[in-house]
């Protein structure tokens, strides 16, 4: 059966970044406090309390086009943490991230940005999701990809193969287009409280089924991409200039206001926040 490699928050970046790039997918515990975990459940509660359970969001990605199964039931979602979250700021700078997007990223851009966000609370009788790659909206390059995105879950609660444990394919990011997972291959993310798993963008992965009675999942997705990218996000909506002012310079830079070479220019007269790359 196909694992994932756990490694603490106390190993060398490097060891971690090189787990990262060889299995597509890693596991690292102790990351963020109990007080950090109990900050953004303070913060987020009010927002996944009003949000919607899933049904809405299958039935408008299946117009689109997309898998029916994409979206999981009886799972609460938001995005736009940035503006949402004073302590998820706090993971988008974080600097084993960081230093991972250095090392991955960077060799294919002048700098990297936020690519998407969301918090996920996820209930009992979640169906699994459809195995899918971050990268798949970019299909004009073809598999497997130069790297293009590096994802992360961060575990405000524990992650269980019981409650639905991120499901993900172990070297999948090497793999081509015509090779389908079989079921060994899949393994669950389980890791306690406080980790953050992350996983390259082009390693196979969804969420898993939760099977418990009673234990609901929460957790938080943060992904980055290259500059020159389309982020899936749009975070020029979710945070628009009046508020992305307010925000510590690097977070701005960080979801996009600053250019990336000669892209991403603006009329000086709209004052924006930042239109120059450090």
């Amino acid at each position: 059966m196909a694992s994932i490699t756990a490694l603490p928050a106390k190993s060398p970046s490097s060891e971690i970044i090189a787990t990262l790039e060889r299995d597509g997918c890693v596991v690292v515990t102790g990351v963020i406090d109990a007080a950090t975990r109990e900050a953004i459940t303070r913060e987020l509660t009010p927002h996944l309390e009003n949000s919607d359970a899933g049904t809405r969001l299958n039935k408008t990605y299946a117009a689109q086009g997309g898998p029916s199964d994409f979206y999981p039931g009886n799972t609460k979602r938001i995005t736009a943490l940035v503006t949402r979250s004073e302590t998820f700021c706090s993971f988008v700078t974080h600097p084993l991230m960081l230093s991972t997007c250095d090392a991955l990223l960077k060799p294919n851009c002048a700098s990297y940005q936020v690519h998407a966000t969301a918090a996920l609370v996820v209930g009992p009788g979640a169906t699994v999701q459809v195995l899918h790659r971050e990268e798949d909206p970019f299909q004009f390059f073809k598999l497997p990809r130069p790297n293009m995105i590096v994802a992360s879950m961060w575990a405000i609660t524990d992650f269980t193969e019981e409650n639905g444990g991120t499901h993900l394919v172990p070297g999948s990011h090497r793999w081509p287009v015509d090779r389908v997972a079989r079921e060994d291959e899949v393994a669950a993310a389980e890791m306690p409280a406080g980790s953050v798993l992350m996983w390259m963008g082009g390693t196979l992965h969804g969420a898993g089924a939760n099977r418990s009675h009673d234990d609901w999942r929460f957790g938080v997705f943060l992904s980055w991409s290259l500059g020159w990218l389309r982020q899936e996000e749009n975070q020029y909506l979710d945070v628009p200039p009046d508020a992305a002012r307010k925000l510590p310079k690097e977070v701005r830079n960080l979801i996009g206001y600053r250019m990336h070479a000669a892209l991403g220019y603006a009329d000086v007269a709209t004052k924006q926040p930042s239109q120059t790359a450090n």
